[in-house]
């Protein structure tokens, strides 16, 4: 069996294909990136997600240990409470997380953006930006190669689909794997942190995760994102040592755009946007959020008009259809490119990260001679087709993710959301089930399964 190590082409330098290029470039195995944006700060859609212990694991088995630790210190400040508020800011449910040292078994609060910046570093040899995958070619020997739209090519020995949900290498490679609409649309708003706005947040809100109940079937959630430096790019007061120390070593900081800021996104069931809302930006798509919002507290609609309208963006959720099993070869796909998720707890991130993690642990075996290529490919889809579509079902279960729930249905809703400030209600006032709450909360893993 041949040792040779093999050459791997990326298709999209989201979080699942740059994480999987650190660890096979760890692995000695030569990686080659191709993303179709012009540049490293297009194509970013919403601003917060959480990484898990799911995501940091395969983060920190993948990425170098320097820059796995510069991951850690450019996370915002954890949250220290999750909140159920209705849309009066009334709270309903309140459970005190718990501050922890393990930088693995907890929940990192992200900005997108950041991590992306994370990502990138180092791998300047490696990322070719403005290269539109168009199709690919596979060869009698083994090889395979990909064509961009700009008339240039170049060929592997595997091609690795992370471009996304709406993949150009599934629809020619699986064009029986469909996604489709889950019903819902969020708008998402970044709200920058200043004494003013903070002001508008009640504290226990302003420093936790806040789930925003609201009536009629319009939904929301309230972060507050406070990152280890100020806009001028100083490092704050209070930051440890080793943090400051990898911040300002950190190539990213000088292109930095992340500021402290307040994430704000609504959401509802997509038949009470207006039709064109995918098109619509800056005000005018704030104008339509403050339209759904007309009964929310003052503060909430005073955050809304003060946001960025540059920042607003319009989100139509999408999920994956479960798709049959495939014969494997050396065209294989990871993260939303194969099961596209709902948002939630940052399912979709972490499963991606999960994915390259698992890819490059087969490849690697690959290289070292254990198993042929297409075998660790085989390998790979037989663990990752079905957890994979497992949480792309346990997402579209997520309160109102999904435009079929209960909750957006004429009176039947209203029984269903007392039903959910309830349930919140309860669990955080009993003991045992609060513990079971904030346990889960630090530790779920999508990769237990």
């Amino acid at each position: 069996m041949s040792t040779a190590p093999p050459h791997v082409l990326i298709i999209g330098a989201g979080t699942g294909g740059l994480c999987l290029a650190h660890g096979l470039r760890r692995a000695g195995i030569s990686v080659a990136v191709y993303e179709r944006h012009h540049h490293s700060a297009e194509g970013l859609l919403g601003y917060r997600v959480g990484i898990g212990p799911t995501g940091s694991r395969a983060l920190r088995e993948c990425l170098p240990p320097k820059l796995f630790a510069t991951f850690l210190a450019t996370c915002a400040r954890p949250p220290s409470y999750f909140n159920v508020v209705t849309q009066r800011l009334r709270q309903t449910a309140s459970f005190e997380l718990r501050p922890t040292a393990d930088p693995v078994h907890t929940e990192h609060s992200v900005a997108r953006m950041v991590l992306r910046q994370v990502l990138l570093t180092d791998l300047g040899d490696v990322v070719r930006f403005d290269k539109t995958f168009v199709r690919y070619e596979q060869h009698d020997d083994g090889a395979v190669t990909a064509h961009f739209a700009d008339g240039t090519t170049a060929t592997g020995d595997l091609l690795v689909a992370a471009d996304g949900t709406h993949s150009a290498v599934r629809r020619q490679y699986l064009p029986h794997a469909v996604t489709r609409d889950a019903g819902t649309i969020n708008i998402a708003t970044r709200i920058p942190l200043t004494a003013q706005t903070r002001d508008l947040v009640p504290e226990r809100v302003r420093k936790g995760i806040s789930l925003i109940f609201g009536a009629g079937g319009t939904m929301g959630v309230l972060h507050v994102m406070e990152f280890k430096w100020d806009a001028d790019r100083t490092i704050k007061p209070g930051v440890t040592d080793d943090d400051a120390a990898l911040l300002r070593a950190w190539s990213g900081l000088s292109t930095q755009t992340s500021t402290d800021y307040i994430n704000l996104i609504i959401w509802s069931t997509a038949r009470r946007f207006p039709a064109d809302v995918l098109k619509r930006r800056g005000e005018d798509l704030i104008r339509v959020a403050l339209d759904l919002t007309p009964n929310w507290h003052p503060h909430l609609r005073e955050l809304l008009r003060m946001s960025d309208p540059g920042s607003a963006l319009p989100i139509k959720v999408s999920t994956s259809e479960p798709t049959p099993p495939w014969k494997s070869s050396n065209v294989t796909l990871l993260g939303d490119a194969i099961h596209t998720m709902t948002p939630g707890r940052g399912v979709g991130a972490n499963t991606a990260l999960r994915d390259a993690r698992l890819l490059c642990e087969h490849l690697t075996r690959a290289a070292a001679g254990d198993k042929t290529l297409v075998q660790a490919v085989a390998d790979y889809e037989a663990a990752m087709v079905p957890y994979g579509f497992a949480r792309v079902a346990e997402s579209l279960n997520r309160s109102g993710t999904s435009g079929d729930d209960r909750m957006y249905r004429p009176v039947v809703g209203r029984l269903a959301l007392l039903g959910a400030r309830g349930y919140f209600g309860v669990t955080s006032r009993v003991p045992p089930l609060r513990r079971r709450f904030v346990d889960d909360f630090h530790t779920y893993e999508g990769d237990q399964d």
